[in-house]
C-alpha cells in the first residue's frame, strides 16, 4: 500500500530548503576552515621570523660578549607585541631573560629551539618562544557566528522565495484540477485545455483527453447497450403480454393453447438466450481466463463445428472447407463455440452456392489464428470496428433481427480475450474474413 506523500510545494519548498542550507552550509566551511588554515599559516610564519631575530641577536650578542646589550634589544623586540613572550635559559640556573608579558592562553602556540652561546655555562642555551592565539581565536569564533548567521538567513530567504515560486510553478496543476472538477457524466465530451500549460504537462494533458474520449466512448456504448438490452428484452415480452391477453379475452380450444404456449415457449427461450450470452459477457469483461488443455489438432474442432451447422449450409447452398491447422494449450469448448458463431454468421451472409472457409494458421510458436472465410456483400468500412460491439447489426444483418440478437460476434472477442488474444475483421471485394488470434500456451 502507498503512502500519502503530502503536498509538492510544501516539499519541494522543503527540499529547496535544506539544499540551500546545505550548500551555504558548506561554502561556510570552507571559507571558515581556509581562514583557520591562513591563521595558523601566519602564526607559523610569524614564528619562524621572530625565531630568527632572537638568532640574530644571541649572535650579535656571543660576539660582543655584552649580555646587558642583549637584554635591551629583546626588551626594545618585544616592546608593542602582548601576543609574544621569551624566555632565554641556560642547562643549569635561573633564567637569564624572561620577558615580562607571560601567555597563558589555552591555545597559545610555542615553539622551543637550542642554539651555541659562549657567554653561558655549557655553552648553550635554550630559548622558548610563545606566541598568543588569542586574538585570532575571537576572529574565528566571530568568522563562524557570522557565516552560520548568514547561512541561516540566507536559507530563509531562499525558502520563502522558493515557497513562492513553487507555488506560482504548480498554479497550471490547479487549474488542471479546478477543470477537472467540471467533469461529470453528462460532460464527459469535454477536454481539458492545454493551451496554457508548459510544455512538461502537456503529456499529461494529451493522455489525460485520450482517456476522456476512450471514457466518453466507453459511456456512449453503455447507453446503447443499455437500450438495446432494453429493446431485446422488451420484444419478446410485450409479444408474450399480448397474446397472454388476447387468449385470456374468450374460451380457447387445448390447441389453441398449446399453440400459444409454444410461441411463447420460444420467445422465453429467446430471452434466456440473451441473458445466457450477456451473463457470459459480463465474466469474460471481469477478466476471466480461459481453462487451457493441450489440443492436438485445431482443424479437428473446426470438423466438428462445420458438421453441426451441416444441415443449416446445405439449406443456404454452401459448402465448407478447412484448411491448415494448429495445436497449443485452447479452451477447445469455448473455442468451438465462438467457432460456431462464426460459421453461422458466414452461413447467414454468405453467397448461395459459394464455399465457405475456415483458415487455420499458426502465426509463431506462441500465436495462431482461426478466421473464417466467406463471399457476399461486402461490410462499410465504417461497420468493421464495430462488428464485435454487442446487439450491433450492420445492414446486412436486418433481415435476420427476429432471429438473432446481436451478441454472437461479441462472444467471438471474448473468447480470444479469454485467450490471450483478439479478434480480426477484414471485408474487401465481397470477401469478409472475421475471425481470433489466440495465444498458444498460458
Amino acid at each position: 500500500m502507498r503512502h500519502r506523500s503530502g503536498g509538492l510545494g510544501r516539499r519541494l519548498s522543503w527540499w529547496l530548503a535544506l539544499q540551500t542550507f546545505a550548500g551555504l552550509g558548506a561554502v561556510c566551511a570552507v571559507v571558515y576552515a581556509t581562514t583557520a588554515t591562513s591563521l595558523s599559516a601566519r602564526q607559523g610564519d610569524t614564528l619562524k621570523q621572530k625565531q630568527s631575530l632572537i638568532r640574530h641577536f644571541l649572535d650579535e650578542a656571543a660576539a660582543d660578549r655584552n649580555l646587558a646589550e642583549l637584554k635591551h634589544r629583546l626588551d626594545d623586540f618585544l616592546l608593542g607585541h602582548e601576543d609574544l613572550a621569551l624566555t632565554l635559559r641556560a642547562r643549569s640556573g635561573p633564567p637569564m631573560y624572561a620577558s615580562s608579558h607571560r601567555v597563558q592562553s589555552p591555545g597559545a602556540r610555542a615553539t622551543t629551539f637550542e642554539m651555541p652561546f659562549a657567554l653561558v655555562d655549557g655553552g648553550l642555551i635554550t630559548a622558548t618562544l610563545s606566541f598568543d592565539t588569542r586574538s585570532d581565536q575571537q576572529l574565528l569564533l566571530g568568522l563562524l557566528l557570522t557565516l552560520l548567521a548568514a547561512a541561516a538567513i540566507g536559507t530563509l530567504a531562499v525558502s520563502l522565495g522558493g515557497f513562492a515560486l513553487v507555488r506560482r510553478g504548480l498554479a497550471p496543476v490547479r487549474d488542471l484540477v479546478e477543470q477537472t472538477r467540471g467533469l461529470v457524466a453528462d460532460t464527459i465530451h469535454r477536454r481539458l485545455d492545454g493551451s496554457a500549460q508548459p510544455d512538461e504537462l502537456q503529456p499529461l494533458v494529451e493522455q489525460f483527453n485520450a482517456m476522456l474520449g476512450r471514457l466518453a466512448q466507453t459511456y456512449e456504448q453503455l447507453e446503447a447497450f443499455n437500450a438495446d438490452v432494453a429493446h431485446e428484452l422488451c420484444t419478446p415480452l410485450t409479444t408474450m403480454i399480448s397474446s397472454a391477453e388476447l387468449t385470456l379475452r374468450k374460451h380457447r380450444t387445448v390447441e389453441e393453447l398449446r399453440e400459444v404456449l409454444t410461441s411463447n415457449l420460444e420467445e422465453l427461450r429467446r430471452m434466456a438466450g440473451i441473458v445466457r450470452d450477456m451473463l457470459f459477457l459480463s465474466h469474460a469483461d471481469r477478466g476471466a481466463t480461459a481453462r487451457r488443455e493441450p489440443t492436438a489438432s485445431l482443424a479437428s474442432s473446426a470438423m466438428a463445428v462445420a458438421e453441426y451447422h451441416e444441415a443449416a449450409l446445405q439449406e443456404a447452398g454452401l459448402s465448407v472447407q478447412v484448411f491448415g491447422d494448429a495445436s497449443g494449450e485452447f479452451d477447445e469448448a469455448l473455442l468451438r463455440r465462438a467457432l460456431s458463431n462464426l460459421v453461422g454468421n458466414a452461413t447467414r451472409f454468405a453467397t448461395p452456392g459459394s464455399t465457405v472457409r475456415i483458415e487455420i494458421a499458426e502465426l509463431s510458436q506462441a500465436r495462431a489464428s482461426i478466421v473464417v472465410v466467406n463471399r457476399g456483400q461486402t461490410i462499410a468500412a465504417d461497420h468493421l470496428p464495430r462488428l464485435f460491439d454487442r446487439f450491433f447489426r450492420g445492414d446486412g444483418a436486418r433481415t435476420h433481427a427476429d432471429e438473432h440478437h446481436g451478441l454472437g460476434l461479441a462472444i467471438v472477442a471474448a473468447v480470444a480475450r479469454m485467450h490471450a488474444g483478439h479478434p480480426v475483421a477484414r471485408s474487401e471485394d465481397g470477401v469478409t474474413s472475421i475471425g481470433v488470434v489466440l495465444s498458444t500456451n498460458r
